[in-house]
């Protein structure tokens, strides 16, 4: 018998050409028919490998979730962005291969940015997601995520609604 270690923990340089292929399949499957086409893949194509290399060195923290054998999903944290929602910390990107949902997985990789955002003095965590998003909408309530904010999102002239959620400790 095998036995499989998944581990989250900060991304590598060697990671960020995977991360970059997380990136594109998560979001073409969390946001087609959602963002407009055009704009999407304007997002996709500014985030290849370069860009994600820059983001591993930036202010905020570049998780991935190593099954071993490969990087099944990415998380990116850091200060709350959002001064009206009084908490310290924020996840700014969660997203796992859709292979790889509805297993648990997401709530581990979860509880782990929340635990190193609180390791860090963090009192508090924010997300946003899309509100047409029904499996990030969903995902948030089950971890316990408060629905306290309205805002809207540009996507090439579109307008979409996104909604702030919170968890106070």
């Amino acid at each position: 018998m095998k036995t499989m270690s998944i581990e989250v923990r900060r991304a590598e340089p060697e990671d960020c050409n995977a991360v970059a292929d997380v990136h594109r399949k998560t979001w073409i499957h969390a946001y087609g028919g959602l963002i407009p086409h055009k704009p999407l893949l304007t997002m996709l194509e500014r985030r290849r490998e370069d860009w994600w290399r820059r983001a591993a060195n930036g202010t905020s923290t570049l998780l991935v979730l190593d099954t071993g054998t490969k990087i099944a999903g990415y998380a990116t944290i850091g200060l709350n962005r959002t001064e009206a929602l009084k908490v310290d910390g924020e996840i700014y990107e969660l997203y796992l291969l859709p292979e790889y949902q509805g297993i648990g997985l997401g709530s581990y990789m979860f509880r782990q940015c929340r635990a190193m955002l609180s390791g860090l003095g963090f009192q508090g965590l924010a997300a946003w997601c899309l509100e047409d998003s029904e499996n990030a909408s969903t995902f948030f309530r089950a971890t316990g995520g408060l629905d306290v904010a309205e805002g809207m999102e540009d996507f090439g002239g579109t307008a979409l609604k996104k909604i702030g959620f919170i968890w106070q400790r």
